[in-house]
């Protein structure tokens, strides 16, 4: 097993050179790995797989291409793009996993997540989580149209940047007691995540930790052949 790990791409109509970045990755990894996971964020905004636009339907062929014949792809639902459902994901080719998700690579009992439910002292984004995610919330903002979803969801995603404009960098990133204690309770030998936008490598008393990066003049990602890992960028 021979897989690479990435998230935080952020592709949104307004960024061309992410689309770009992103498929010239998918080109050559096509050949490089077996399987591909996608944890989360990869698009800068979703409001239902039903709005299927030009942008969207570009993203849906750049997929298609690359999972027909290709490697496996699974993806997982980051903090911007958890409407992703099982349409879209039918569509292009790819399987949904839970957050967290554990697996066996190679020997190594490793575990994959977002991030974002590790920012504990973030209490108003973990409320802001908890309430979006919720089915109740999702049924009744699906319910809406297009245009309704699309100004719901920038007006949301502009309160999101001034009020994470106004926090700590402590604030915003994971806090260490509940990554420790999610850490041994569940004792991963690898545990891979993004979110923070901060990529490093973390040695804990159990595992190592890696945190992916956001995608912007390079990407990010973790590969893994055989029982070596590394972050990279690409």
């Amino acid at each position: 097993m021979k897989p690479r790990f990435i998230s935080d791409i952020h592709l949104s109509e307004d960024t061309p050179h992410l689309t770009n970045a992103f498929k010239t990755f998918l080109n050559e990894s096509r050949e490089t790995c077996t399987h591909l996971f996608i944890l989360g964020d990869l698009f800068e905004i979703w409001i239902g797989d039903d709005d299927d636009n030009s942008f969207s339907q570009e993203i849906k062929k750049i997929l298609i291409d690359f999972t027909l014949n290709g490697p496996e792809t699974f993806f997982m639902h980051g903090n911007r793009d958890f409407l992703i459902g099982e349409a879209f994901a039918n569509e292009v080719g790819i399987s949904i996993l839970p957050d967290p998700y554990t697996l066996d690579i190679n020997g190594l009992k490793t575990i994959l997540s977002h991030g974002d439910f590790l920012c504990t002292d973030d209490v108003d984004y973990i409320e802001f989580r908890d309430e979006v995610r919720s089915e109740e919330w999702q049924k009744n903002f699906l319910s809406k149209n297009i245009n309704e979803r699309n100004k719901i969801a920038k007006s949301l995603r502009a309160d999101s940047t001034d009020a994470t404009s106004e926090k700590s960098f402590e604030i915003t990133d994971v806090n260490l007691g509940t990554v420790n204690n999610f850490i041994q309770e569940n004792k991963p030998d690898l545990f891979i995540h993004g979110h923070t936008h901060r990529p490093k490598i973390h040695e804990h008393d159990l595992c190592k930790r890696i945190v992916l990066g956001d995608w912007d003049k390079s990407g990010w990602m973790v590969a893994i052949e055989g029982d070596s890992y590394n972050l990279q960028k690409i």
